[in-house]
């Protein structure tokens, strides 16, 4: 399975994250009329087949992979001035994962599932995020 890794650019957190993802669709007039959270990217991802339904989009916060959130489906959006853009619409649902660090990269990129962080449990301690965070930054982890 393929997943798509996304810079969350001007989040400092997950918590900031999970404040403000309920407007972002209405930033673009995207109303999809389901409890649905979307992300307008530039590029049709070319393995949607692989991805839609089946996989996750995994946020990089502060230099972290920190959180993903499963995504039903893609769809095409065309503005006003004929610019060809895909919504990602993704489930409400946001999974912590165990941090991992990610340089900085424009648009979106391929995550092979072997490659991706496993989900933090929930109901796990956030003091154990924190710990694994500051411990992937010495390169311990």
């Amino acid at each position: 399975m393929i997943h798509i890794v996304k810079l969350c650019v001007g989040v400092s957190s997950v918590e900031e994250l999970e404040s403000y993802r309920n407007e972002r669709s209405h930033w673009w007039g995207a109303d999809y009329g389901e409890e649905v959270h979307v992300h307008r990217t530039r590029m049709m991802p070319r393995r949607a087949s692989e991805i839609e339904g089946i996989a996750s989009i995994y946020w990089v916060i502060g230099g972290l992979i920190s959180c993903r959130q499963p995504i039903l489906r893609l769809t095409p959006y065309t503005d006003a001035e004929g610019k060809n853009y895909c919504d990602i619409i993704m489930s409400r649902d946001l999974h912590r994962t165990v941090p991992y660090p990610r340089r900085p990269f424009q648009g979106w990129r391929y995550l092979d599932s072997k490659d991706a962080p496993p989900d933090i449990a929930a109901g796990g301690n956030a003091g154990s995020e924190e710990l694994a965070a500051d411990l992937v930054r010495l390169g311990l982890i």
